[in-house]
């Protein structure tokens, strides 16, 4: 299996890059981080697989299409690919500068529209192939403090929609599945661009890169039309389709504190949204102590036709029990 996976270098992209690895694939490792390529590189090997650096911007088009197509020389025809790349900053609307917002939509909304467009040119005239999008609860639910992340996550809720109606229409076997996750414990708080006066956190309850992975690598191998990692993320899914307007209330009372630790904000501290932080950030954040490395939520959506099977089976045996007993 040859798979490509954006933002390869850390946090989430990095742990799923060790899970296909377990899997026994090639991966191509896209970041602009070359630190971080060349550690996750050599894990792919330690686990017996080929690993591709490939440093890239994933706003640049040509640089993605030229990652691809060096993927497929020297590593095989793509069968994965995994749009994971995203950067970010928190700030109020108004303390945005224009070029920031740019910069957030170039990476996170049009790098996952490069890549799919990459892959979508050598997976369809072969007829197969899938394209995992890694979304967002925020893809939903906008909160404060994010607009241009949230708008960016949204805009690729909207891009994956109406592709999946395309390769319907044209009968495709190319496969288009979204992954969408919770606040995970993942380095981004530690160089995100930030106005905050305090520290930067995941909007707890916070879960371990690990889970979404792997969520990650089971949707690349079944055709589900998307998947909500962890109870929270189905929860503000949900809650907004059902009460937006209180939603808008509570996030205005509570959204800008859980946002934040207690500790002050350092005002020097560098941020990776024009340029990649030396050194190897690994998977993990600094939130270890608060992080949930199982969701039940997740291990029973996987399995959500088994499970409808035993609730039916149950309630069937239920039923027959009830009418035996009052016959």
């Amino acid at each position: 299996m040859i798979v490509v996976i954006t933002g390869a270098s850390a946090g989430v992209g990095r742990a799923t890059v060790r899970a296909f690895a377990r899997e026994g694939a090639d991966i191509g490792l896209i970041a602009r981080g070359v630190d971080g390529l060349d550690a996750a590189r050599r894990e792919v090997e330690a686990a017996g697989g080929r690993a591709l650096v490939l440093p890239a911007d994933v706003a640049s088009a040509d640089q993605i299409e030229a990652a691809a197509a060096q993927v497929e020389r020297e590593l095989g025809p793509i069968d994965v690919w995994v749009n994971n790349a995203m950067v970010s900053v928190f700030s109020p609307v108004m303390a945005l500068q224009p070029g920031e917002i740019e910069r957030v939509t170039d990476v996170t909304y049009l790098g996952v529209v490069h890549g799919t467009v990459a892959a979508l040119r050598r997976m369809l005239p072969r007829d197969r192939g899938v394209i995992v999008q890694v979304g967002s609860a925020l893809a939903y639910r906008g909160i404060p403090l994010q607009a241009a992340y949230c708008a960016a996550k949204h805009a690729v809720q909207g891009f994956t929609e109406s592709l999946r109606c395309e390769l319907l229409h044209d009968g495709s076997n190319v496969h288009l599945t979204m992954v969408n996750l919770p606040a995970m414990n993942t380095p981004q708080f530690d160089w995100v661009k930030s106005r905050m006066p305090r520290k930067a956190q995941p909007v707890p309850p916070i879960y371990a890169p690990e889970i979404a992975a792997d969520a990650i690598v089971w949707a690349a191998s079944h055709r589900r039309r998307e998947i909500s990692v962890g109870m929270t993320t189905v929860a503000v899914i949900w809650g907004n389709k059902m009460a937006a307007g209180l939603g808008d209330r509570y996030l205005a009372r509570f959204g800008y504190d859980a946002q934040q630790t207690d500790e002050p904000a350092d005002p020097h501290q560098p941020d990776n949204l024009w340029q990649p932080l030396p050194g190897d950030h690994g998977a993990h954040g600094r939130f270890g102590n608060r992080t949930s490395t199982i969701s039940p939520q997740t291990w029973l959506n996987e399995r959500l036709p088994a499970v409808a099977l035993l609730l039916a089976g149950g309630a069937a045996l239920l039923w027959g029990a009830r009418r035996w007993r009052d016959a």
